[in-house]
């Protein structure tokens, strides 16, 4: 039997009589656990039911939301084996209800999810049996590359490799075989410790075969302030899969291959941002459209992320300072 709180005891017997509710948040599907949000229990009760619980950050007018939802979320093999595996919970980045975390600390959803370093939404941490983060997916995975991780996830034992391993081990769809290598990237062998430029360091970690990599340099890194912004950037391209060795930002020579697998690149493309020191600073690891891509850009060469660590709230900023300078903001950030 599955101990409850008081707190949560006293608002089960409320929900129970009628006098309050917990509906889930608008537009998330009906097969999301009501929760009031007390992890312990939700854990709990999820590995008596054998399954483990995914926590799913979101936000209201949400692009990449909207798409997990009204297209991942809508095809029934893909919710079947996420519902057989996973309570999963909503938690409103910008919300105000009470989270009770595993350790017993209780904060606003708002306060959670910036101590979680949710930077973007959807973001879903995949916990295991203990509450553990198993699996942290920070963005949006087009059906294909969701349903390969719900495999991924799925495996009774430990996967060998990471996700990125498994990723590559499935028939990979259409694509350009060849890496989108440009004349204003630094050159090959790559060395990362001598930059004389004082830039910020930008590395696409991409592979051949892979559409989003070919989507990236077709249009989100053509568009006219992409192309600005990446002025600013000392530019590497990695294939994560390639023996060449390069010189890493610390001065160490490794392979690209081993590097991409040492700072745990599970996606192609990951958009990584260096300082001019060559500390990483911020990073996109999922599937992002034109505009979030020169907002990341814009992010980091401005200098945005040593005052504002909250990427979503740079974002807005962004949106309202163009308000007010009398442009106008995207009407669909999918765009």
């Amino acid at each position: 039997m599955i101990m409850q709180s008081p707190r949560a005891l006293a608002l089960t017997l409320l929900l129970l009589l009628g006098l309050v509710t917990t509906p889930l948040p608008a537009a998330m599907p009906t097969w999301f656990k009501d929760s009031f949000l007390y992890l312990q229990e939700e854990v709990d009760k999820a590995a008596g039911e054998g399954r483990r619980v995914a926590l799913y950050f979101h936000q209201e007018d949400c692009p990449y939301c909207q798409r997990m939802l009204n297209v991942n979320f809508t095809q029934r093999e893909i919710v079947e084996r996420a519902q057989s595996r996973y309570n999963f919970v909503a938690i409103n980045i910008w919300g105000d209800l009470e989270v009770t975390d595993l350790d017993g600390t209780v904060s606003s959803e708002k306060d959670f999810a910036r101590a979680q370093r949710v930077q973007f939404t959807p973001t879903i941490l995949f916990l295991d049996a203990a509450g553990r983060v198993s699996f942290r997916l920070n963005g949006y995975y087009p059906p294909e590359r969701f349903s390969a991780l719900l495999d991924y996830l799925g495996q009774p034992s430990a996967p060998a490799g990471g996700f990125a391993e498994f990723l590559a081990a499935r028939s990979p769809a259409p694509a350009s075989a060849e890496l989108h290598q440009d004349p204003a990237y630094l050159p090959h062998p790559l060395k990362l410790d001598q930059r004389p430029s004082g830039k910020p360091l930008l590395v696409l970690f991409e592979q051949s075969s892979c559409q989003a990599c070919d989507e990236l340099h077709r249009e989100g890194l053509t568009r006219d302030e992409a192309r600005e912004l990446l002025k600013t950037f000392d530019v590497a391209l990695v294939d994560i899969w390639s023996p060449e060795p390069l010189t890493t930002p610390d001065g160490r020579q490794v392979a690209a291959r081993d590097w991409s697998r040492e700072l745990g690149v599970q996606y192609t493309p990951t958009l990584l941002f260096l300082d001019a020191t060559g500390r990483e600073v911020f990073r996109t690891d999922a599937y992002i459209r034109p505009y979030h891509i020169s907002t990341s850009l814009a992010y980091v060469a401005t200098g945005a992320y040593q005052r504002q660590p909250e990427f979503q709230r740079f974002i807005l900023e962004r949106i309202d300072a163009r308000r007010a300078a009398g442009e106008s903001a995207p009407p669909n950030l999918w765009d």
